[in-house]
């Protein structure tokens, strides 16, 4: 596998590597631990203070921070159609221009409205600056060896939470939640702009198509079977795991556990989603894509049954937490290659939009509906299982998600088909 350290020129000086800054992996690398770290997870910090500091309800606050994920995944279509044509830079340094912008917007808005509209705003930031832009650029500098670029930034992007939870929590000790989101829109400013728009500066190469055939025209695979069945599944998982992130420490109060304890099982999930990652190229190399799907939505379902059989003791739970992170982990990755393992890099952007857009949506709705639907299902025990069959549905519909290119996968070798 080509070394993503060595490069001359900026050009990758392995066979079949096309021409990528050198400083873009460890910019995106850097702007997705800030990005992810003050957009996304500053608001569960800041979010009791807010509510404290102005009256407005948990639910209203919360509903206009989904809103922005929503805008977000909606969003994402037409900047993966901008990408495949242009490239990261402009999208990505504008997008964190549109994030600072939207964090003031927040820290000042003197009612419900204009909070609403500041994290709309913040929606498109998310859209152009979080992981589909990072992976779009990734997918076409380093292919074939995007594998092993993706899960260099995913692994970093992971620490967004490690990173900014602690650091947020830290300033607002000291200044109002107005004031921190000022600093923290000052960090985001100081460290995505320059480096959106100084790291992403190579040449955009021209789409790759496979010597044996054709491209497959986009509007034709967003139409295919495969495709709409890939969205399926990858929407009801994403719909599941979600529900099931911010469900676990209602379910462990729920079981008497204390809040510290139900706390340490979440984060050291994300210990395993960390672990995960680092895992999915070996996973890759030895499964092909249709039944890499299915295994690892059939892991999640899996996980998810098991917080429901298995209420303790502690220790036990707390590996079902680490192993359900790892699988989680993986499916983060199994999205970001989806595209590529069975229609190439040609459209990536834009397929990557589409792919993306119903499942963002579901991981946005899914807090709301899963506490919803635990009152009526007498609590979070029967909510697990009913996302645990939410997720082996998903994986039913993994099987059909076979395209040729998939069929013709050599056992051995590289993890995708290779485009070039």
């Amino acid at each position: 596998m080509t070394d993503l350290n060595t490069r001359d020129g900026g050009v990758a000086t392995g066979t079949g590597d096309r021409s990528g800054p050198r400083a873009a992996l460890p910019a995106l690398c850097a702007t997705q631990i800030v990005s992810w770290g003050i957009v996304y997870y500053a608001f569960p910090v800041l979010n009791p203070q807010i509510t404290a500091a102005t009256g407005w309800s948990a639910g209203a606050t919360t509903a206009a921070f989904s809103l922005g994920l929503v805008v977000s995944a909606l969003a994402g279509i037409r900047v993966g159609r901008i990408l495949d044509r242009r490239g990261p830079r402009t999208v990505m340094t504008v997008g964190s221009v549109l994030g600072v912008v939207s964090l003031l917007i927040v820290a000042a808005a003197p009612n419900l409205p204009v909070l609403f509209a500041g994290w709309a705003l913040a929606g498109l930031a998310m859209a152009a600056t979080f992981y589909q832009p990072a992976f779009a650029a990734l997918t076409r500098w380093w292919a074939p060896d995007h594998v092993r670029a993706l899960t260099i930034v995913t692994l970093a992007g992971g620490l967004a939470s490690t990173v900014f939870a602690p650091l947020t929590a830290a300033l607002a000790d000291h200044l109002s939640w107005r004031h921190t989101y000022l600093v923290l829109a000052a960090i985001l400013a100081a460290v995505t702009i320059p480096a959106h728009a100084l790291a992403l500066r190579a040449p955009w190469p021209e789409a790759p198509t496979s010597p044996a055939r054709k491209a497959a025209d986009a509007a034709d695979v967003a139409r295919s079977r495969p495709f709409l069945l890939l969205a399926a599944a990858f929407t009801l998982s994403a719909f599941a795991m979600y529900a099931v992130v911010v469900a676990l420490v209602p379910l462990l109060l729920e079981r008497g556990y204390t809040t510290s304890q139900a706390a340490w099982a979440l984060g050291l999930g994300g210990a395993g989603q960390t672990l995960g990652r680092t895992l999915y190229a070996a996973v890759a190399r030895r499964t092909a894509a249709t039944a890499r799907t299915t295994i690892l939505i059939a892991l999640g379902a899996l996980t998810t049954a098991a917080f429901t059989a298995v209420p303790g003791p502690y220790g036990l739970l707390i590996a079902v937490s680490i192993v359900a992170g790892t699988v989680r982990g993986n499916l983060t990755l199994l999205q970001a290659t989806a595209i590529t393992d069975r229609w190439g890099t040609t459209h990536y952007g834009r397929l990557s939009g589409l792919l993306a857009a119903p499942a963002h949506t579901a991981a946005a709705l899914a807090p709301f509906a899963g506490a919803a639907l635990a009152v009526p299902l007498g609590g979070y025990g029967p909510l697990f299982l009913l996302l645990a069959a939410v997720s082996v549905a998903a994986a039913l519909f993994a099987p059909w998600t076979s395209t040729d290119a998939v069929r013709r996968r050599p056992e051995r070798g590289h993890a995708v088909t290779d485009h070039t």
